[in-house]
């Protein structure tokens, strides 16, 4: 086991959000990258669209989705996916701060947790 804890302290403006990357270190290999993520209250993180599939896990509060044109209340246990080239931003319009997750991945991504994966036999 290779647990590692949260804290709050390692959290780092990116995208209009504060977010901790957790990225594959040395004893994970993962096809994904993701991050830790929070909203304050009163923000919104940055309208944006990337090659990557993506998915936003909601931990904790209440937000937001925006996305092509469209806006969803984000709670929770919902769990958001967002195909390559689709725009999206979380919004906070509550009092509290808003925590989820998220989960990118993409070809380049794959290659290279296979070739980890090959190394590591």
């Amino acid at each position: 086991m290779d647990l590692r804890s949260y804290d709050p302290a390692q959290l780092r403006p990116d995208n209009g959000l504060l977010a901790k990357r957790l990225l594959p270190w040395e004893t994970l290999n993962a096809p994904f990258e993701g991050a830790w993520c929070v909203i304050r209250p009163g923000t919104v993180s940055t309208r944006h669209s990337h090659h990557e599939y993506e998915i936003f896990i909601a931990v904790s509060g209440e937000a937001a989705l925006e996305s092509e044109g469209e806006r969803a209340p984000f709670v929770a246990g919902d769990v958001a996916y967002f195909p390559p080239g689709t725009d999206h931003q979380v919004v906070n319009d509550g009092t509290a701060d808003f925590e989820m997750y998220g989960i990118w991945w993409d070809q380049d991504m794959t290659r290279t947790f296979e070739a980890r994966h090959l190394e590591e036999k």
